[in-house]
């Protein structure tokens, strides 16, 4: 079984930064691709960055230039999150696209970790 947790998440003041973090554990093979996911109170579940194996990562838009998607050799995915705003309080999602011994490969999501962005 693999699986991902995220941490991080907490209330922040707006200019403020917060880092996320996703491990992912279990018998892995390899991590094709992990990314982060937002979901605010109303609204639908949207890509915030991707970063797959090999390849370029990608953002939203809206967090061009303030966020910043990495990861380790550890299986650890991370999301600098700079010059937050209210408009980034959302439930922050952890994906990945993982191989697992099994050689089946697997779509796995966290459980989630909010972000609050006061004014």
């Amino acid at each position: 079984q693999v699986q991902v947790v995220e941490s991080g998440g907490g209330l922040v003041q707006a200019g403020g930064s917060l880092r996320l973090s996703c491990a992912a554990s279990g018998r892995i093979f390899a991590i094709n691709a992990m990314g982060w996911y937002r979901q605010a109170p109303g609204k639908q579940r949207e890509l915030v960055a991707r970063i797959p194996s090999g390849g370029p990562t990608m953002y939203a838009d809206s967090v061009k230039g303030r966020f910043t998607i990495s990861k380790d050799n550890a299986n650890t995915m991370y999301l600098q999150m700079n010059s937050l705003q209210p408009e980034d309080t959302a439930v922050y999602y952890c994906n990945a696209l993982i191989t697992p011994m099994t050689l089946r490969p697997l779509e796995v999501w966290g459980q989630g970790t909010l972000v609050t962005v006061s004014s």
